[in-house]
């Protein structure tokens, strides 16, 4: 697991450099104005600023589309090659065209590697720290921001500093971007698959998990290329001793999880509603359900929300394997690609005596998050993928261990399902649709196949994961934080924070620039934060905490003008409120729209709905840029938060009602239930809301 956190961290060399270059500009932009006179000129002193954006945006558009077509990796190298130009174009800059054209090189740059460095870090990170491994872009953009500032803060420290080597020494920086890319970083896995490469998926999956059975992470991403949609169905089932399916006529659409073998247990799932099962197993399992949708709220919400609710709704979920399991392993026969990744998942077999269909883990069925990718035959070369979730504090964990371990285990789960001290039961949820691979037998034939007829971009699940990504990318602007970027200044200006720190002896410029290196110094252990928490409490829980905060600061500076403080009082105030605000930003919105935009879309369309969701963020920022002034003449720095503020709560009823958690899910899982829970013909309001 530490190769796909090196790899991680690795990738994310791509976002310092947006952080450094967007804070080398504002603190090289007043020397830029001096050397070629622009105080008269402020139109291309607004284009030198605002090229980097425009660039962006044309940018971003294409960015999803050509990393499908390409790769993510080879569109990192793009952007790794396109900010050593920028740089060396900036060191030389004879005149102002010049530094307009090093900025469009920029823009591009900055674009490709935030739009896609998210995207790769979610395709090659386990579910479990997938949200870790995201968030580091962020504090590597806010490191960036900080050691930028601190350089430039230096520099303007001496009797002549130059702008040129403010801007142009990231390309040292760059450089090493460029040779870690080309020469360090897989290409995404996921990416493989989807152009038929399996072999090369395995070998990267085998590199960045450390282990060389990836056998159920690689069907999982085949089958991730034709989600089930309407033909998936959500099943509940208890997973008991199989002394405790007594009625076995009734029980034929139950399956055995585990081979009798010695110390180990034979398990098995059965639908809840089987007759079979053990009275007292299966009223404790049902007296663990609550109802969602009896509530007010739970009425309010979108039923995906709630369908999300009801898995998260026990924290302690765990692998159906681990935890001491020594499982029989058999080894596939034969050669094809159709044999390593079915046999070792199959499921079931035709057992003629019985005529039911019974089920064996063989190998690693482990896909992460507590979720097990296992097949059932539906028919004659016909299968039917099944996403298994066990519930119940971990009970599933120990399916087949002694019972002195399944005890232990046990006792401190708060599971009361123990089975006169032989054996525990434990509920367990299915997603089960058809396999995307169905009878073929050169699984690389059907990927062609699945490629060869596109996907519809503009499924239920899809449109309704795009109401999610653009809703969260405009919304981020809403709650104004380019307002703080853009004119943060001139708020700490007004509060007289510039006027103290100029009194330590050093001119204003020098002082603006010190206020700054403080903010994004405190922005650090923030995000380090949001790292600890963001696999832990979830994307959901962070930004529904975070955003009353923000709220809180901005109403501090919508009332302060009323408070008649003193200048030290008012100063301190303020840039305590604008340090918080920005601070706990960046712990929540300013990442976590990022994080969800790359988790939600399937692997098919997950560049172009990507690119669709950051343009929907471009062009929110040129609104509000645009009308900022305007709006700062009309009603003034507290009327303008004000403003912020009713974007706020209007960002947190957003998340509230429309927002799912998906923590610790695979990314495959994530958007078989987008595709489920936004599928018109589907009706879960029954299922979700008995459910956790």
């Amino acid at each position: 697991m530490r190769e796909v956190v090196i790899v991680a961290i690795s990738s994310t060399l791509g976002n310092m450099l947006i952080g450094w270059d967007s804070s080398s500009i504002a603190g090289g932009m007043s020397y830029i104005k001096k050397e070629f006179n622009l105080e008269t000129d402020p139109k291309m002193e607004g284009m030198i600023v605002s090229m980097t954006f425009l660039a962006g945006t044309l940018t971003t558009t294409l960015a999803g589309t050509a990393s499908d077509m390409f790769g993510r990796r080879t569109m990192l190298i793009i952007s790794s090659v396109t900010f050593i130009l920028s740089a060396l174009i900036i060191l030389w800059a004879p005149n102002v065209y010049i530094i307009l054209m090093a900025r469009l090189l920029s823009g591009g740059a900055n674009a490709l590697a935030v739009t896609l460095t998210p995207l790769y870090i979610s395709e090659i990170s386990p579910p479990d720290i997938r949200g870790l491994l995201t968030t580091v872009t962020q504090f590597s953009c806010s490191s960036g921001m900080f050691l930028a500032y601190c350089l430039v803060f230096s520099m303007s420290l001496m009797e002549s500093p130059s702008w040129r080597i403010m801007l142009g020494i990231i390309g040292l920086p760059a450089l090493a971007y460029f040779l870690i890319t080309v020469f360090y970083l897989p290409e995404s896995p996921r990416w493989l698959v989807t152009k038929g490469r399996l072999g090369d998926a395995r070998t990267v999956l085998q590199r960045i998990r450390g282990t060389q059975d990836v056998s159920g992470e690689l069907a999982l991403l085949v089958e991730g290329l034709s989600p089930g949609g309407e033909a998936t169905s959500l099943e509940e089932y208890i997973v008991a001793p199989a002394s405790e399916v007594t009625a076995m006529e009734a029980a034929r659409d139950c399956f055995k999880l585990y081979e009798p073998s010695e110390g180990a247990l034979s398990m098995v799932a059965a639908p809840i509603n089987v007759q079979g099962i053990s009275s007292m197993v299966l009223s404790q399992s049902m007296s663990r359900q609550a109802s969602l949708m009896q509530s007010p709220a739970g009425m309010l919400k979108d039923l995906i929300v709630n369908l999300f609710e009801s898995i998260h709704g026990d924290d302690a979920a765990a692998t159906l394997q681990g935890s001491g399991l020594n499982l029989s392993v058999s080894e596939p026969t034969g050669t094809s690609d159709f044999l390593q990744l079915h046999t070792p998942l199959l499921l079931s077999h035709q057992d003629s005596t019985t005529d039911r269909s019974e089920a064996v883990i063989n190998k690693n069925t482990d896909i992460g998050g507590g979720w097990q990718l296992m097949y059932k035959e539906a028919g004659p070369h016909q299968f039917q993928r099944v996403y298994l979730h066990a519930e119940g504090g971990g009970g599933g964990a120990v399916v087949g261990a002694p019972h002195s371990q399944r005890a232990s285990f046990l006792s401190g789960s708060g599971l009361d399902l123990t089975m006169e001290g032989e054996a525990a039961a434990f509920p367990a949820v299915a997603l089960v649709s058809m396999s995307a691979i169905g009878t073929n037998k050169d699984v690389a034939k059907a990927v062609n196949d699945i490629n060869a007829v596109k996907p519809n971009a503009w499924t239920p699940g899809v449109r309704r994961a795009l109401i999610v990504g653009i809703g969260l990318q405009v919304l981020q602007q809403a709650a104004g934080i380019n307002g703080f970027l853009y004119y943060g200044p001139q708020v700490l200006e007004k509060a007289g924070v510039g006027a103290l720190l100029a009194n330590l002896g050093i001119t204003a410029t020098s002082a603006s620039l010190l206020v700054n290196v403080v903010i994004t110094f405190f922005m650090l252990p923030c995000i380090a934060l949001s790292m600890k928490l963001m696999d832990v409490a979830g994307r959901r829980s962070i930004m529904l905490k975070t955003v009353p905060i923000l709220i809180v600061c901005l109403m501090i500076l919508v009332v302060r003008d009323s408070l008649h403080l003193s200048s030290m009082a008012n100063a301190a105030i303020t840039a305590l409120s604008v340090i918080v605000y920005e601070s706990v930003f960046c712990m929540g919105f300013g990442v976590i729209p990022n994080i969800m935009c790359a988790e939600i879309f399937p692997t098919s369309v997950r560049g172009i709905c990507i690119s669709i969701c950051c343009v929907s963020f471009w062009l929110a920022t040129l609104i509000l840029t645009s009308v900022f002034p305007s709006l700062l003449q009309l009603l003034g720095l507290s009327g303008v938060f004000g403003l912020f503020v009713v974007g706020c709560v209007v960002s947190w009823i957003f998340v509230y009602l429309k927002v799912p958690e998906t923590k610790g899910m695979p990314l495959e899982v994530i958007t078989e239930f987008f595709a489920l829970g936004a599928s018109p013909s589907s009706d879960l309001s029954t299922f979700a809301g008995t459910r956790n």
